[in-house]
């Protein structure tokens, strides 16, 4: 069959002929998307390691079963100790399935996997919003961050500020429902920024994507009692953050990780983001690549491109 190829660390896929998977369900792969994990992976840089050269990556897919059930695939070592899905065909194994709701195109289904359930989760599972809450989303320009945007606001922030680099992303963030933007490296002060965007009190629950100057900068503007959540560090893998400001804050400061979410609440969450997208409720840019452009949409992704790339066979 037709599948992405890691022939060495460090280089991109070429399209390839590989075996056709065997073991535990076998799914016919209708959608890949490509995430920063599977560059990581392919890098050599990725903590877990890699799966052995050459193999074929993508950590996640939407994909139809034997008995015709459309599916997302993800977890259990897919794309990270195995073979992924990025190809025609893939063996499930011990991955977590969750059938995709009814009438959902399986290439935005497929993108409001990892993604979408990043900006979902943090505050729909991972510390939940109650209401009333000041969200400031630090890298509110990407797919995730821009979920995020969306989510806060469906789950009841009262006021959601978008932060990022893109100017043009942030305006599409504003679309989307911030009530304010902060342009990172044009503001003088950013903790000045984030607590006046916030209202002046500073933000009561920061969604991190982004680690590092802006983590920093956050937790110095934030309320008394605020909550953090980081899932990222595009911003850079360390960040100082001021001792003072998280015990005399009272701050509460949470890790989210998407390889540790317990299967039940994907199970849960993930059929429920994806009626909301069906719904109009959530939006997600999604561009579908033939599976023949995989080495171009690798580079895309590495360059850091805008809409979620999802490879289509």
């Amino acid at each position: 069959m037709r599948a992405a190829v890691i022939r060495e660390l460090g280089s991109a896929p070429d399209l390839g002929e590989v075996d056709e998977p065997d073991g535990d369900g076998v799914i016919e792969v209708l959608a890949a998307p490509l995430n920063p994990v599977d560059l990581a992976v392919a890098s050599g840089a990725y903590v877990a390691g890699h799966p052995p050269l050459p193999y074929v990556p993508g950590c996640e897919a939407v994909g139809r079963t034997v008995d015709g059930r459309v599916v997302w695939v993800f977890g259990g070592g897919f794309g990270l100790l195995r073979d992924g899905g990025i190809g025609e065909r893939a063996a499930v194994g011990g991955a977590v399935v969750v059938e995709v709701p009814d009438d959902a195109d399986p290439a935005l289904a497929a993108g409001l996997g990892i993604a979408g359930l990043a900006g979902w989760l943090p505050f729909a599972w991972r510390a939940p919003l109650h209401g009333g809450e000041t969200v400031l989303v630090l890298g509110a320009t990407g797919s995730v961050g821009l979920v995020a945007v969306q989510a806060a606001r469906l789950l009841g922030a009262a006021r959601v500020v978008a932060v990022g680099r893109d100017e043009e992303r942030l305006e599409k963030a504003a679309a989307l429902g911030a009530d304010a933007t902060v342009q990172l490296g044009a503001a003088d002060d950013l903790v000045a920024a984030f607590r006046d965007s916030s209202g002046g009190e500073g933000p009561t629950y920061v969604f991190d994507a982004l680690w590092g100057e802006p983590l920093a900068a956050a937790v110095q503007a934030a309320a008394p009692g605020a909550t953090v959540v980081n899932l990222g560090q595009s911003a850079g893998p360390t960040a100082e953050l001021a001792s003072g400001a998280v015990r005399g804050k009272n701050l509460n400061i949470h890790g989210h990780f998407a390889f540790g979410v317990p299967a039940e609440v994907f199970a849960e969450h993930y059929p429920r983001l994806v009626r909301h997208a069906l719904a109009g409720e959530i939006q997600l840019e999604v561009e579908r690549v033939p599976l023949d452009d995989v080495t171009e949409a690798w580079q895309r992704q590495a360059s850091g491109e805008g809409a979620k790339l999802v490879l289509v066979p």
